[in-house]
């Protein structure tokens, strides 16, 4: 390994050696990409000199309204869940206007109200990469800038609408 322990690097970077030179260089964990200069600061999550710049790893909360044709219709809220897909994208309507004209926070909704059980953490899904989410979602949600708030998506869980907060 290199002289220059992992522990004194920022987070994501890793230091290697070269196999053909023996000098150390540091490689950006998320984007692959390497570097001879020691890194001063985290790993960039996107490749920033890519003229398409797409993230690696985003992170979301969602607010997701199940209905009866929703893959599983229950929900830690309902059991049984019986509303119409018109219902709940109605419901989701409303809350993206309270939200949007800040009545209500985005977090206090998920938390309430969201049939997902991220709710527990007012909608937080954590950090996630392409092809872990189903493709609706997926494709609204890296689309997103930072802090922007979806439409309405509609996928087999149900309607959701989407946040980016990372």
């Amino acid at each position: 390994m290199a002289s220059t322990s992992e522990e004194t690097l920022p987070e994501g970077w890793e230091a290697r050696k070269s196999r053909s030179t023996g000098m150390i260089y540091f490689l950006n964990t998320h984007t692959k990409k390497s570097q001879w200069d020691k890194p001063d600061g985290p790993a960039p999550l996107v490749d920033e000199d890519d003229g398409d710049v797409c993230p690696i790893q985003i992170q979301c909360s969602h607010l997701l309204v199940k209905h009866a044709g929703s893959r599983r219709p229950s929900s830690w809220r309902e059991e049984n869940i019986t509303r119409t897909k018109e219902e709940a994208l109605e419901m989701l309507k409303e809350f993206r206007k309270r939200i949007v004209n800040k009545e209500l926070s985005f977090e206090e909704l998920a938390k309430t109200y969201s049939d997902c059980s991220s709710a527990k953490r007012n909608g937080d899904l954590g950090r996630f990469k392409k092809g872990q989410m189903q493709k609706a979602f997926e494709d609204v949600a890296f689309s997103l800038k930072i802090g922007q708030l979806s439409q309405v998506v509609d996928t087999d869980s149900g309607l959701h609408i989407i946040v980016r907060t990372a």
